[in-house]
């Protein structure tokens, strides 16, 4: 039987979630950053640069979105913890303590590669 989660831990979770939808994107744009950069100093052409944020957008931005649209929170979070998308000193304890053996699971899941 899966144990009820409070409402705080809700909200609190909701939170983390947009803490960890937003870092997720901020990381994927970084190369699309560099690439701006490499355009305006000419070293990469228009075409290329488009075609790289369609890409983007066709890919990785439309995984993310349908991750963080689709899964539950319950889920998602503990993964961002795990992985090092939300960094745990970030994370209120609450959801830390309850989502500790989760959390766990994942971090050796991740240790495995």
């Amino acid at each position: 039987m899966k144990k009820e989660i409070p409402k705080r831990i809700k909200r609190l979770l909701r939170e983390q979630m947009g803490k960890a939808y937003e870092e997720e994107i901020r990381r994927a744009l970084l190369p699309i950053a560099v690439a701006f950069e490499e355009w305006k100093a000419g070293g990469k052409s228009s075409g290329e640069l488009t075609d790289m944020i369609h890409e983007y957008h066709q890919g990785l931005f439309r995984d993310l979105y349908n991750r963080y649209n689709v899964l539950s929170p319950d889920l998602l979070v503990p993964h961002a913890i795990a992985s090092g998308i939300l960094d745990k000193k970030n994370v209120p304890s609450e959801i830390l303590e309850h989502f500790a053996k989760i959390i766990e699971t994942y971090e050796k899941e991740e240790q495995r590669g």
